[in-house]
Parts: structure tokens; sequence; C-alpha cells
């Protein structure tokens, strides 16, 4: 059984075969994965050992220590936190060897065509549709707000193969080959003046079967494993204390006492304290993640991180008086990261008013989490039983 003594072992002798500092990165990164390090709780052969996912931390620290170069896990984020955990538990094994070395290495990038201009919080009243023709799939539709279209690869698609179904049964998932033709990507300029967003245009695009994700219309159970992910992979990634944004504002506040009022200084405790508590909540979740697949527990964190990033992004810009209304550029840009925490307060606080949005809407987590953890009665749904093509739209 794989234990830390083991991991140390398997990473010395990583490290002495591929040394870092005369080892192209991607070669040593593939060398990584195939030594089972890539991510030590995937089965072997797929990246991982079996091991507890607990372990991860192992590696990552005695790499790290060895100035071992990682795979750019920001550029990598749909497909990491995402696109990976859904092949993993529903993909076959031709997909998962096919797709997995090169979505970890950052050979291959991936993004999320879900949501549409008509189906963005009620995902699954999605218009995409995938018409079968011998053993290719036909798409049709328009997707929207996808992050990292303009670099992707592929993409983790959900389409409409039975209108005549209710919509949360008529749904197939698929693997869409971005550079496919009938692809069209274009950006979507933000509130930040960047454009990491973009709009997906499908028009008669072919895919074949091989590229399909479980069984035709079980695409909303698929794209549930991807929803709990993402919201684990936005909200509950691991972070040291006073780290992300409620790190920037207390060193704002240690940096400029002349700016200092009482009621800046109790809120900014108060927020202090729930960026804390939010943590340590992460901490727990990631312990149970250890123990399975995520549950609806993610939700809530990821409620938790829009609400806090919205509420100290605002203190700092009020902190910082003028300063804080100054604006670096405005240029439109395709940035390949995403970086809550990066530029100027002014930027800070205009990004992360997309925080309640992406990754599910504030709205409908509290549904998630009022329904599915606190167990209190379901909203009423007129829709539930009807066929999505007898719909009003």
């Amino acid at each position: 059984m794989t234990d830390t003594a083991d991991l140390r072992a398997r990473t010395a002798r990583l490290l002495a075969a591929h040394p870092p500092a005369t080892t192209a990165p991607l070669d040593f990164l593939r060398a990584r994965f195939d030594a089972g390090l890539a991510w030590v709780h995937f089965p072997e052969g797929l990246g991982g050992l079996d091991a507890p996912r607990t372990l991860q931390a192992v590696v990552d620290a005695e790499l790290a220590a060895a100035g071992a170069p990682d795979n750019d896990p920001g550029r990598l984020s749909i497909g990491l936190g995402m696109a990976a955990p859904t092949l993993l538990r529903h993909g076959t094994d031709a997909q998962q060897r096919r797709y997995l070395r090169p979505l970890w290495t950052g050979e291959e990038v991936w993004c999320q065509l879900f949501s549409e201009p008509g189906a963005g919080s009620d995902l699954a009243a999605l218009a995409t549709r995938a018409v079968r023709d011998g053993d290719r799939w036909v798409i049709d539709g328009q997707k929207v707000w996808t992050s990292s279209a303009h670099l992707a690869r592929w993409a983790i698609l959900v389409a409409r193969t039975d209108p005549a179904l209710p919509k949360h049964q008529g749904l197939t998932y698929f693997v869409c080959d971005m550079t496919a033709p009938g692809v069209e990507v274009r950006p979507l300029r933000q509130i930040t003046g960047e454009a990491e967003f973009n709009e997906v245009f499908l028009t008669g695009v072919q895919l074949p079967d091989s590229h399909r994700i479980g069984e035709v219309g079980q695409g909303w159970e698929v794209a549930r494993t991807t929803l709990m992910n993402e919201r684990v992979a936005i909200g509950g990634a691991p972070t040291p204390r006073e780290g992300g944004m409620i790190g920037i504002a207390a060193a704002d506040w240690r940096a400029r006492p002349e700016l200092r009022t009482h009621d800046l200084h109790g809120r900014l405790l108060t927020l202090w304290v729930d960026a804390e508590v939010t943590r340590l909540t992460g901490e727990r979740l990631r312990q149970q993640l250890t123990k399975g697949a995520p549950g609806p527990e993610g939700s809530g964190m990821k409620l938790a991180f829009a609400r806090l990033a919205q509420q100290i992004s605002g203190w700092d810009l009020e902190f910082l008086a003028e300063d804080g209304l100054t604006y670096d550029d405005w240029t439109l840009r395709r940035p390949e990261t995403v970086d809550f925490t990066g530029r100027e307060a002014g930027y800070r606080y205009l990004r992360a008013k997309g925080n309640s949005i992406e990754g599910g809407t504030s709205e409908v987590l509290l549904n998630i989490v009022a329904e599915r953890v606190l167990g209190l009665p379901p909203e009423p749904r007129t829709d539930k039983d009807v066929a999505w093509k007898d719909l009003p739209r």
C-alpha cells in the first residue's frame, strides 16, 4: 500500500532520472505522469497510484523543493478541475487513456460548452441539438460564457438528443473537437476590458460516437459530476491563512495607516474571520473528498467564495479611496489564465462581480444547498415532467 515513504522514494527516483535543471519541462511532466505522481489518487496508468488523495501534498512539496516545473494549473483549470474527474468517472478506458495525459501535462487545453443564451442558470433547458447520423453526431447550437475557448483543443459539451423527453432526460454528453469545421469562437469583452470569456457557435459540427461520454440520454447525470467538481475547483482550492483576496486587503491595511478608520477596521476584522472560517471549511471539504466524489457541499463553498470576493474587493476599493479608482489598462485582451487577485484594486473589484455568476449563479446554488444539504422542501417546478419541445420559450 502506498504511503508517505514510498511516495518520497518514487519522487526521488523521478528526480534522479529526470533532473529538473536539465530536463525540458514537458518531458519532465510526461515522466511525472507516467510515474503515477501527477494525481496520486487516480488509478495506475492514468497518472496515479490508487493512493489516498491527501498524499498528493507529499509529492508536491518534494518536487517544489527540487525546483521541478508545474503544469500551470491556472491555465488548465477546466481540464484539471472538471473534465478530468468527469472522464475518470464516466469515460471509457480508451477515452481516459487518450485524454488524461495531455490534459494534465498542458499539451491540450479544455473548455466547457454548457451555458447558452437561453439556458444559463437553468442548464437543463439548453437547446443545442445533437442529431445522430450513423456513427456520428451532428451538432448545431450556441454556447456562451465559455472560458478559454480561444485556447482550447477540446471541450466538454452537453447537447439535446431527444426534445420529446423532459428537459433533464433528453441530454447527452460529448467531447467536442474545438478545431472541427463548424466551430466558431468569438470573444466577449467583460467589464474589466478583457475577453477571457467567449461565445461559441456550432454549425453542423460532426463528432464521432466515440466522443460520447456516458450513455445516450445520460447527459444530465454526467453533467452533474462536472458541476459538483467545478464548484469545488472554484470555491474549495487550498489556501493558506491570509491567502487570496483577504491577504491583499490585510496587506493594504498594514501598508497605509493614514487611511485607517474605526469603521473600516471593524469591517476588515469581520471579513478576516469569515475568510478564515471559509478556509477551514474548505479543508474539511477536501478531507471528505478522500472518501468519494464531491457532493452538494461544494455549492456552499462556491457561494462563500463569491460572497467574500465581492465584499473584500469592495472593502479594499473603499479603503484605498481615490487610489482605488485608478485602472491600469482597458485594452481588449484575451488572457490565458484568470487571476482573481491580480492587478490593482479596481480590476479585482470588477472581476469579482462575475464570481456570483460563473460556475452556477448564487441563486441556483442557494437552492441546491437548501434542498440537498438542509433537506428543505424543493421549489415547485411545473416543467419537470413536460417534454422539452412543449416548454414555452
